[in-house]
């Protein structure tokens, strides 16, 4: 199970990311359940933490424009298990999307500092 706390209205959960070098890195991912992709992470932490770049994605936005997005490659400890993820470069907060909870019951007691949980089904 992954847990993590309610702030500012937001689920909050820290994921942990394994760099090529061999260390661990974890970073707090906010849970957007309007967001159908894996992950996102800001340009600058994609930089930071050097993930290999795989191909640009068209997307359109929600005032219909469109814009290119890179999407890079990383390995995350989900639930205690090594898993291969795309990451969207974009936005200024890290985000954890709907595609990523496929197959998972999230519970968010939205409250402030309410307990979040994420589970396999």
């Amino acid at each position: 199970m992954i847990s993590g706390i309610v702030t500012d209205r937001n689920a909050i959960v820290t994921l942990t990311f394994l760099l090529v070098n061999g260390a661990t890195f974890p970073i707090e991912f906010v849970v957007d359940t309007g967001f159908t992709d894996r992950i996102c992470l800001p340009p600058e932490a994609v930089n930071l933490l050097r993930l290999p770049f795989l191909y640009n994605l068209s997307a359109n936005l929600a005032d219909n424009s469109s814009v290119s997005l890179a999407v890079h490659q990383a390995t995350i400890f989900w639930d205690g298990v090594e898993r291969d993820v795309r990451v969207l470069a974009t936005g200024r907060r890290p985000l954890i999307g709907t595609a990523l909870l496929n197959e998972q019951e999230l519970v968010i007691q939205l409250t402030e500092g309410g307990f979040v949980t994420i589970d396999e089904l």
